[in-house]
């Protein structure tokens, strides 16, 4: 069987990311790793407690040799405007996630908003990239896939 292990967002500094997904969202650290052999480069994941089979790669936004200036630059814009990707979060109940997450210093861009799918709401992380908080709806839930 083949399955998620890890999935990366580009964070302009690791250190600030790291402190937002942890003390704020409520993630824990899973791999902290800095590699001397690749010049440094550093391998940090987080994951919420009692999802020990996903984290979330914190990956700091390469320069030369693997990325051009160029490409670099066109990656910190776009994670600006919160277009470089989106992370779904859900949740049992939105309301008081929200609230939860308020309370710990989150700014949220878009408070909890009935949606056709459930009840939604928008955050963003130090770096710019988008994250919804969603609670799906009951008649969703245990929707399956038709194939």
């Amino acid at each position: 069987m083949i399955r998620i292990a890890n999935a990366q967002v580009w964070v302009h500094d690791q250190d600030a990311a790291l402190e937002f997904y942890t003390t704020k969202l409520g993630m824990e650290i899973r791999l902290d790793v800095t590699m001397r052999e690749l010049g440094g480069f550093r391998w940090l994941t987080v994951g919420w407690p009692g999802q020990d089979d996903f984290s979330l790669v914190l990956m700091a936004i390469p320069g030369p040799p693997l990325m051009d200036a160029a490409t670099t630059e066109q990656v910190r814009d776009l994670m600006g405007k919160g277009f470089a990707g989106t992370v779904f979060l859900t949740t049992d109940d939105c309301q008081a996630s929200y609230e939860e997450l308020v309370a710990r210093g989150v700014e949220f861009v878009e408070k909890p908003e009935q949606r056709p799918y459930g009840i939604d709401a928008g955050l963003r992380d130090p770096s710019g990239n988008s994250l919804r908080l969603t609670q799906v709806s009951a008649d969703l839930a245990g929707a399956s896939v038709a194939r």
